[in-house]
């Protein structure tokens, strides 16, 4: 990350954001042990991508954990401060609160979905609850062999909250995502390429950072604008039926098809060259 976009970007207490030409890499640092999810990143999640959002130079983000795990899930005790006052007492006020506390979080999460660039999750270790719910909200999940996923929230008494009750059935199916969910257990690498949470498993995190890093520059070649269109266009047609996202998908190409990117295509095609697209 060059001195220029350091000064713009605020420093953060629970990530570290490092630049790589066109891919920028957000590493979940904790302070909690096995970065776990505590306050700061609950606060700077979204801020940081917002911020790579609207950061018209980068056009994929490369999501990993510092050291040998992806993230033990939320930080219970470093979370109590803002947990506790909402679960004493049974009063409208306590709930109203937890509530209010639950959707901050879940918001948090869906920042990274919202975010316009593709975001490819690359998973070493431990991947636990709220980790789980943070990799459900990436585009594409990679993982090394070490890599274990565990839907915990059953085993302490909590139903899951954050999104992998939603996103996992869409990316794994009904009947594994509610195995998960019920038994609370502990799945493998080679487990979880099956049902398909993550399309590749890597021999160590080493090989699997460099996977990431080659899938996140292919996805970086193509043309932006494009590339944010798909990722807009999956995400909204979800929950529409066929008819109803061929509908949508047609408005977006009627109003955004025309590019300057286009146009270098074909020039490119026709001179027998590789083309540069410049987002425009």
């Amino acid at each position: 990350m060059s001195t220029t976009d350091t000064d713009k970007v605020p420093v953060f207490q629970s990530m570290r954001l490092e630049r790589r030409d066109q891919l920028a890499e957000v590493v979940l640092t904790g302070p909690g042990k096995g970065n776990a999810m505590g306050p700061d990143l609950w606060r700077e999640l979204p801020q940081l991508f917002g911020l790579l959002c609207r950061d018209e130079k980068v056009r994929v983000v490369v999501l990993r954990g510092e050291g040998k795990h992806f993230t033990y899930g939320l930080d219970l005790p470093a979370m109590m401060k803002d947990l506790a006052p909402t679960l004493s007492g049974g009063t409208a006020k306590n709930r109203t609160a937890l509530h209010d506390l639950v959707l901050t979080l879940q918001g948090a999460i869906g920042s990274v979905e919202a975010c316009r660039k593709p975001v490819v999750a690359a998973i070493s270790g431990w991947c636990i609850g709220g980790g789980l719910d943070l990799a459900a909200a990436c585009d594409v999940r990679l993982c090394s062999a070490d890599a274990r996923f565990s839907l915990r929230e059953a085993k302490v008494a909590m139903v899951a909250d954050l999104g992998s009750l939603q996103r996992l059935p869409r990316i794994i199916g009904e009947g594994h995502a509610r195995e998960l969910a019920l038994a609370a257990k502990d799945i493998d690498a080679q487990r979880a390429l099956r049902i398909g949470l993550v399309n590749d498993v890597f021999d160590t995190p080493e090989a699997l950072l460099e996977g990431a890093r080659l899938l996140a520059s292919e996805i970086a070649q193509n043309p932006p604008i494009v590339v944010q269109g798909v990722k807009r266009v999956m995400n909204e047609c979800r929950d529409l039926t066929v008819s109803e996202g061929l509908k949508y998908v047609a408005a977006w190409n009627a109003a955004f098809l025309p590019s300057r990117d286009l146009g270098e295509a074909m020039t490119a095609f026709l001179e027998k060259r590789a083309p540069k697209f410049v987002g425009e």
